[in-house]
């Protein structure tokens, strides 16, 4: 069977032949039944790249299908089979979460049943609520209700756990691994890298408008250092760390390595040898976190510092 999502060189620009390129001629595709993850700092792309997929704008250069068909040429036929969850929905603010939900089913072919669908998003207390009086992360679970109600074949998901509490994050992940084990496949963009590497069957990772690395989780960490850090020991001898990466930074000593546990262990017997105190003791395996911060430093981002990277993707 064909990809379900087969993107090809797109490109999408504002302003004119002149202005911003936003998207630079990015290519992959999504099979069948898996969820995909699109990555990327903030300004990366990620949006203007959903958009076109999902047939809201159209591209400036390049081929999108999706089942099969241009996303936004033919629209009609391919929009009911579409599941898309925006960064904001905007749904009428005086509406009850009831009301939402009927609107919203009226425009859809085969909805599931309110009551069924504000269940799987727990959202069955908050039925009579209006929308003005929900919190943040149960804007997003209704807006999460209202892409799963007309069971779509293809579904679009843009931040969706952005304001949810750890307990919700985590529903709303079982409920993206039902849909999953049903055939839906996914498009997810996220801000949470813990999220990607919990979800994701493969991913991209976008900067400055191109991919700049792809592949299974594992293909995108394999070959970035894992981390051993401890604080800088007053008065003793010198950090030491044999045949890795070690530098000190801001009081703490950083050494980077492929060999973790070689390391730790070389690094436990100096310790004990010399009987220095390693005070804050960590030992870090390389994640997808570690990976996409050195991609991001790799790739024209030298000038922003550590913890501005890691901000950038929360």
């Amino acid at each position: 069977m064909s990809a379900a999502i087969e993107v090809s060189e797109l490109r999408r620009r504002y302003g004119g032949s002149d202005g911003f390129e936003a998207v630079r001629g990015i290519s992959f595709e999504v099979a069948r039944g898996e969820l995909f993850a699109l990555l990327g700092t903030n300004g990366a792309g990620k949006t203007s790249s959903l958009e076109v997929i999902e047939g809201l704008a159209p591209a400036s250069g390049g081929t999108v299908r999706v089942l099969g068909g241009d996303p936004l040429a033919e629209r009609a036929e391919i929009r009911p089979q579409l599941g898309i969850m925006l960064q904001q929905g905007g749904f009428p603010s005086d509406l009850t979460v009831t009301e939402v939900a009927l609107m919203w089913g009226g425009t859809l072919t085969a909805p599931r049943p309110v009551p069924e669908i504000l269940e799987m998003v727990r959202l069955s207390q908050r039925a009579a609520v209006a929308v003005k009086a929900l919190s943040g992360g149960e804007r997003r679970r209704l807006d999460l209700a209202m892409a799963l109600m007309g069971r779509p074949t293809v579904l679009f998901l843009d931040e969706p756990t952005t304001g949810l509490d750890p307990e919700s994050r985590r529903n709303t992940w079982r409920l993206i691994r039902e849909v999953l084990a049903d055939g839906t496949t996914v498009l997810l963009t996220t801000h949470y890298l813990d999220e990607a590497q919990q979800l994701a069957d493969r991913l991209a990772i976008m900067h400055q408008g191109e991919i700049v690395a792809g592949g299974t989780v594992a293909d995108v960490v394999a070959g970035h250092p894992s981390e051993i850090r401890y604080e800088l020991p007053s008065g003793g001898p010198p950090p030491w760390a044999p045949e890795d990466s070690c530098v000190v930074e801001d009081g703490w000593v950083i050494t980077r390595t492929r060999t973790l546990q070689r390391s730790l262990t070389s690094l436990l017997g100096w310790a004990e040898r010399t009987g220095t105190e390693l005070r804050r003791l960590t030992a870090t395996s390389a994640s997808l976190e570690t990976a996409f911060l050195a991609l991001a430093a790799d790739n024209g981002a030298e000038a922003a510092t550590t913890s501005q990277l890691q901000e950038a993707v929360r």
